[in-house]
């Protein structure tokens, strides 16, 4: 497990000396000729803020905020129960900054994989400037073929992950040593005291300009969070500080040593830092190494997509299981192809990866300032005291609000990019939140009680059809629309009913024991409600089944009935209460493309019949 951790959760703050303490250097030389006291305050504080972002507040502190061994952004949200809250609220309030932390890493997802595969092919101009011209080109070739090969699946890539990057990692170590030997004086940035002085003694702007720059070698950081349901929390500490914490320091100091020694190696210290003979060799290294930091995003943002459709942030989407015996090996073909295109737009549009370090960093520093939140909101809510959190937490979260401030006067120079990407998604997720729950309501007002249905069963029904039908239904309560606009046109009902309801619970996995909940409202008549976890798939038919196996459901034949399901036309209007009307309209036409109902919920398509309904919002 923790060999897998060092490929999955790692790959992208693992391939950060690519560039990060080249974009330091660079911003406390201001245009000059960085110093050494200027290397060593940037050491120091890359150093510094690889121990207290990264070791001691997500490894020690933010690991412990689990919903039943998951993490992540929509994890926090489903134990502050925001899900449900009422309008107005604190929790809907927080609702919102959730929705906008989960937003915020597609606009990650898009930069990730441009900077990192971008700084390793730029390795090519250290031995041949004249090949400049290819670097783009080469990216972009990498970066399609990446995005291509998603839908066949990473399980057999996703298993040489963990011994590439270990490997990747021992490279790290030893260019680091191999430059420390040549200047052992580095080792003086140990102290958080050249840091702390570096830039006190700055002017302002450059001092935040270095803390920005410095900020880019903890992205990545915020993996360890949100993969911590695949590893767990012990062997994501263990990688940490066993391999990949010592390795990062190595090279962040060797790559210092190198300019004290020399500054003029500032355009690319990292490669600088390799014999001449083997220069093309660590760029074909490198290449494989982003690549594999670039599948961990994508995987994690597919992932995130499917908690968010679960819980009801996101229309639902056709997911594709490209394997049944790895955890999280999802293709979501909608995102797969809007991720490329914005992160192949990022390439083409800034070109270099110093010019993409500016768009890079300021959406992570947001969501580590989020998530420091949620968790401390979470900490209060399991009993911690209040004045230890807020002492605790409130440490953390001022250093994540200077970081963010420091990444902010990046804005202009390419910050609006994946901030951008956010508010787009973040707008899609709160329209189709609130869609939904105008929809329920208008469902809400058509649906009639069981009372009714109980009725028309014993004394206005002419005739009973031979068979079973399942009708799916939006509400734990009450009778399916489509049932009742059955009733309406046939005058007539099976002889055997099911009301099969699916309900996403806020917990990670929900066992076979606690599945199906079966309730019998009349004889024939009976209301089948099944549970799942926000990171399982829901399956009708697999619920179904696994009711009938239990005994709960005796006398079915699954291959012989009949699942009718309501498909319904949004209809905007503006005399009634809701969104604005071209709110309204977008929800309408998310609705619209969103995968079929029964497609999504895996009913078998032969056995399906729709009926349309019309819903006024």
């Amino acid at each position: 497990m923790t060999m897998g951790a060092l490929g999955v959760v790692y790959g992208d703050i693992g391939t950060s000396p690519l560039y990060a303490l080249k974009e330091a250097a660079k911003a406390a030389a201001h245009g000059g000729t960085v110093t050494p006291e200027a290397v060593l305050g940037v050491a120091s504080l890359i150093l510094w803020a690889l121990l207290l972002i990264i070791s001691l507040k997500y490894a020690m502190l933010i690991l412990r905020a689990d919903n039943r061994g998951e993490g992540g952004i929509v994890a926090l949200l489903a134990l502050l129960h925001a899900r449900h809250a009422q309008p107005g609220t604190w929790r809907a309030h927080l609702l919102v900054v959730g929705l906008v932390g989960a937003a915020l890493l597609y606009g990650d997802g898009a930069i990730t994989p441009a900077i990192s595969v971008l700084s390793a092919i730029e390795g090519l101009k250290v031995d041949a400037p004249s090949l400049s011209p290819v670097v783009v080109p080469l990216t972009i070739a990498i970066l399609v073929g990446l995005f291509i090969m998603q839908k066949q699946g990473t399980g057999f890539i996703g298993r040489i992950f963990g011994p590439v990057m270990l490997g990747w990692f021992v490279v790290l170590a030893a260019l680091g040593i191999h430059g420390i030997i040549k200047a052992p004086a580095v080792l003086a940035a140990l102290s958080p005291l050249y840091a702390f002085e570096f830039l006190i003694h700055q002017d302002f702007h450059v001092s935040f300009a270095i803390l920005g720059a410095a900020f880019l070698a903890v992205t990545g950081g915020e993996a360890m969070y949100a993969d911590m349901g695949h590893f767990g929390r012990l062997p994501i500490r263990l990688a940490w500080f066993a391999i990949c914490l010592p390795a990062l320091v190595l090279n962040y100091f060797g790559q210092a040593a190198l300019l004290i020694t020399d500054p003029t190696m500032i355009e690319n210290p990292f490669f600088q830092l390799c014999p001449d003979a083997l220069h093309y060799a660590l760029v074909a290294f490198s290449a494989v190494a982003t690549v594999i930091a670039s599948q961990a995003i994508i995987s994690g943002v597919f992932s995130l997509t499917q908690q968010s459709i679960q819980l009801g942030f996101l229309p639902r989407m056709q997911i594709r299981h490209t394997t049944s015996d790895a955890i999280g090996q999802i293709y979501v073909p909608l995102v797969n192809w809007l991720l490329a295109a914005a992160t192949l737009g990022a390439v083409l549009s800034f070109g270099t990866s110093d010019a993409l370090a500016g768009a890079y960093g300021i959406a992570v520093s947001l969501l580590m300032a989020i998530t420091t939140l949620l968790a401390a909101l979470v900490a209060i809510q399991w009993g911690f005291s209040p004045w230890l959190v807020v002492a605790v937490n409130g440490f953390f979260f001022v250093i994540d609000m200077i970081f963010f401030a420091a990444n902010s006067i990046k804005l202009f120079e390419g910050g609006w990019f994946p901030l951008l990407l956010a508010a787009f998604v973040a707008f899609l997720m709160l329209t189709w939140r609130a869609g939904v729950k105008l929809v329920e309501a208008a469902r809400a007002r058509l649906r009639q009680p069981e009372e009714d249905l109980i009725e028309t069963a014993v004394n206005k029904c002419s005739a009973r059809l031979p068979g079973t039908a399942v009708f799916l239904a939006s509400a734990p309560k009450g009778v399916p629309l489509a049932l009742t606009q059955f009733v309406k046109h046939n005058h007539v009902l099976h002889e055997r009913i099911i009301l099969v309801t699916v309900l996403i619970e806020e917990l990670p996995h929900i066992t076979e024991a606690d599945r199906a909940e079966v309730i019998e409202i009349i004889p024939g008549i009976t209301r089948v409600i099944l549970h799942y976890g926000f990171m399982q798939n829901p399956t009708i038919y697999e619920g179904l089944a696994l009711a009938c196996r239990q005994g709960k459901l005796p006398g079915i034949d699954l291959s012989d009935i009949t699942y009718y399901v309501g498909r319904e036309t949004i209809i905007p209007r503006e005399d009634v209460p809701g969104m604005w009307v071209w709110r309204e309209g977008l929800f309408a036409f998310l609705q619209r493309n969103a995968e079929r109902s029964a497609a999504f919920f895996g009913v078998p398509t032969k056995q399906v019949v729709e009926f349309g309904t019309e819903l006024e919002i």
